[in-house]
């Protein structure tokens, strides 16, 4: 099984060949999904496949994130140009991007952002021209035996490091809440903030990292391809870490190396480790810090500044942090192993003891370079891109509903053209009354469906897999598939725009998109939907005392919704002169006299009513439409 470790500039590309890595992924300074690491210039990235080749060693390419029409041709430009420097593959999220460069003879993963966690995942993937799949990292051990069962596609998993609280490539809280896109590179890390419910309090969206090195036997049995780290974001010496673990485990070498790694790994970053989701686990979240503290050695009673290491593996010349509870004391260098003395003022009491530094990282340090020369000669080319100009119908968008409950569906129904209705226990008799009603009916599909058989009937459809599944059915995308431009393959019935794009690129995307579209207009936007076992039905309040709605459906998925609602009610008339054929308007979870009232607003499209909208809310928001995203 394959080692695949994670390059966030030419040290980390060093440590990762020296620690016995067999591939590593690295990005460019654009179209990769951690802009804030260093990354590589176009000759830096020629010079990192060059060297990593030279030592038997491949390199996937970044070009994860979703994809502006106006940058399409530059992004292809950048796909060729790997081609031209012999990258192994390029890893993409984007589904038009993916279908633009087809015809580029470069193999194609696709990333966990796609969301690829079924049987019918893979088999998308196989038809698009996909070779590798990275799967969602919500499954467990036995969710990946069977999907991956006959796979006509290599399959990768995240092994190690850092777990999205949301499922991958469908979190809008960053962007949404914070201002920058994670779909875009840009991540805020919102589930690394502190919350509290009328039950819990903490950072109770923050991940343990993961750490699956007990899993490795089995994962190679399965027949799993590749083995991922995560950590581009992190230091050079953490890559070398973790290459070295996993590749003398893969190896079955040095036991006593092995477990000297283990524990300097534990020391140079650790929030908190666990298996994720793979063990079937209670508790994936570390809810007492969000940051690096080092290696938890214990907790110990400190009197007149001094206190006893027994039990406690504390070196000379160990870095160690003194916290009580989220304050952090100070943090000094052992002197002495004995007795050790603290050399700053601290009152007597219990505190809890972090190892931050071992001298063997400096060891470590000394195995790789930071002087690696990587240059190269190739220079990116250009590409042209002009997809054609459409002349949309201008007519009279549909009124599409999201609904969960028969009450709201009754109250809503004589307002609708379309009823999306989430698959619950009610969707059988509201898909009676919409048959009645003359209605159009869909049922909303669960965001995660590793097996489960479809309903009859039209479908919304979130991710590749349910668009393979659903085939034979009318299929409806929601706004979860990211469409970013209007590369995007026309082969739904309808599928809702991105909810990051603003009113220009929406504009763009309908001029040169022959489908049908929906712009969402209404209601709470879904910033996150978890698997977490702990988040059950609540409001979330962050430090600015904004309250997020939190609802757990039959499937144990919990949903997270924004604090505020959409309200685009003066924008209709604009919307339909760019060829936007339905508005989707989210009652869900609503009171049904609300939900009433909203689809009376949008059904006479009565701007006036925007004032009485907005104090029925309580906050309003236009989302990205006027402002967009990086």
């Amino acid at each position: 099984m394959e080692i695949l470790a994670p390059v966030g500039s030419p040290e980390a590309l060093n440590a990762a060949v020296k620690g016995g890595a067999d591939s590593v992924y690295l990005g460019g300074k654009r179209f990769g999904a951690r802009k804030f690491s260093d990354n590589f210039t176009e000759k830096q990235l020629e010079g990192a496949v060059n060297y990593a080749h030279d030592n038997n060693v491949k390199v996937y390419v970044t070009v994860n994130t979703i994809i502006k029409n106006e940058e399409m041709a530059d992004a292809i430009s950048f796909v060729k140009f790997l081609k031209d420097i012999d990258a192994d593959a390029v890893i993409i999220q984007d589904m038009g991007l993916l279908r633009t460069i087809g015809r580029v003879d470069i193999p194609k993963h696709a990333s966990t952002q796609m969301g690829i966690h079924s049987s019918k995942g893979l088999e998308w993937c196989h038809e698009n021209g996909v070779e590798r799949a990275i799967l969602a990292r919500e499954l467990t051990l036995n969710e990946i035996k069977e999907v991956i069962k006959d796979s006509p596609v290599e399959t990768e998993v995240f092994a190690q490091g850092a777990l999205c609280y949301c499922m991958s490539g469908g979190c809008l809280f960053s962007s949404i809440v914070g201002g920058r896109s994670g779909n875009r590179g840009e991540c805020a890390q919102p589930c690394r903030k502190r919350y509290h419910t009328s039950a819990r309090n903490g950072y109770l969206m923050n991940t343990s990292d993961l750490y699956c090195i007990d899993h490795f036997n089995e994962l190679e049995k399965m027949g799993i391809t590749s083995m991922k780290i995560e950590g581009r974001m992190r230091s050079p010496a953490h890559t070398y870490l973790t290459s070295k673990i996993y590749s003398l485990t893969r190896d079955k070498n040095n036991n006593e190396e092995l477990e000297r790694m283990k524990e300097l790994l534990m020391t140079i970053f650790n929030r908190g480790y666990g298996t994720g989701y793979m063990d079937n686990s209670k508790h994936i979240v570390q809810p007492l810090y969000p940051d690096n503290r080092g290696y938890l050695m214990g907790s110990v009673t400190i009197k007149d500044k001094r206190f006893d290491p027994k039990g406690m593996d504390i070196n000379v010349k160990d870095g160690l942090s003194i916290f009580r509870g989220e304050e952090k004391i100070g943090g000094f260098k052992v002197s002495s192993s004995n007795s050790i003395s603290v050399p700053f003022a601290i009152k007597d009491g219990i505190y809890e003891i972090y190892r931050t530094y071992d001298p063997r990282i400096d060891e470590i340090k000394n195995i790789f370079s930071d002087d690696l020369n990587l240059t190269g000669s190739k220079s990116i080319g250009t590409s042209r891109y002009a997809p054609k100009l459409i002349e949309r119908v201008k007519k009279r968008a549909k009124l599409s509903f999201y609904v969960s409950s028969l009450k709201v569906l009754n109250s809503v129904i004589g307002y609708a053209d379309r009823i999306y209705f989430e698959w619950n226990g009610e969707r059988d008799k509201a898909e009676i009354i919409c048959s009645e009603k003359g209605k159009e009916f869909v049922t909303i599909l669960p965001r995660f469906l590793p097996f489960d058989d479809l309903p009859n009937g039209d479908v919304m459809v979130h991710n590749p897999g349910q668009i393979r599944a659903a085939s034979g059915k009318k299929r409806y995308g929601s706004y979860h598939l990211n469409m970013f431009n209007s590369a995007f393959p026309n082969v739904l019935e309808q599928t809702t725009l991105s909810a990051e794009l603003s009113r220009k690129e929406i504009k763009e995307i309908c001029s040169h998109y022959a489908g049908e579209l929906e712009q969402m207009v209404f209601g709470r936007i879904e910033l996150m939907v978890t698997r977490d076992p702990e988040m059950m039905n609540c409001t979330l309040t962050d430090e600015r005392d904004y309250q997020f709605p939190v609802y757990r459906d039959e499937r144990k998925m919990s949903h997270i919704l924004n604090s505020s609602d959409l309200l685009l009610i003066e924008h209709l008339n604009e919307l339909e002169s760019f060829g936007i054929d339905s508005f989707g308007i989210d009652v869900r979870k609503r009171p049904a006299d609300v939900a009433s009232k909203v689809a009376k607003a949008f059904f006479d499209r009565d701007v006036k009513r925007k004032s009485e909208l907005t104090e029925m809310c309580g906050r309003i928001t236009y989302g990205h439409y006027l402002r967009g995203v990086n």
